[in-house]
């Protein structure tokens, strides 16, 4: 059982190893259409031309599902309730129960 053991905590060791020495860089392809893009291994892609790059990421900004809480906010479960921004005399206030003041 040991020697099983010990092998499973072994290749897991190996897949972490190996996992760091992947190649993130993104890759250039060319769309249906001819347009150069970037495409990133997490699945996001982007246009090569900075200027359609921008267009592009203006127009996807106006989409609700694209307008989350900003990094900083605290507040709001899984997209509901209020989220109170750095700066706001909310903000990191701790417990309302008196004897934990």
């Amino acid at each position: 059982m040991s020697k099983a053991l010990f092998v499973l905590l072994l290749g897991l060791v190996a897949a972490g190893v190996h996992a760091a020495e992947l190649d993130r860089t993104p890759l250039e392809a060319v769309t249906v259409d001819g347009e150069r893009v970037r495409l990133f291994p997490n699945g996001r892609w982007e246009y090569v031309d900075a200027a359609k790059a921008a267009a592009a990421q203006q127009k996807a900004a106006a989409y609700p599902e694209n307008q989350t809480r900003p990094e900083g906010a605290q507040g709001g479960l899984f997209g509901v309730g209020r989220t109170v921004m750095p700066g706001d005399k909310e903000y990191n206030r701790g417990s309302l129960n008196p004897k934990l003041r």
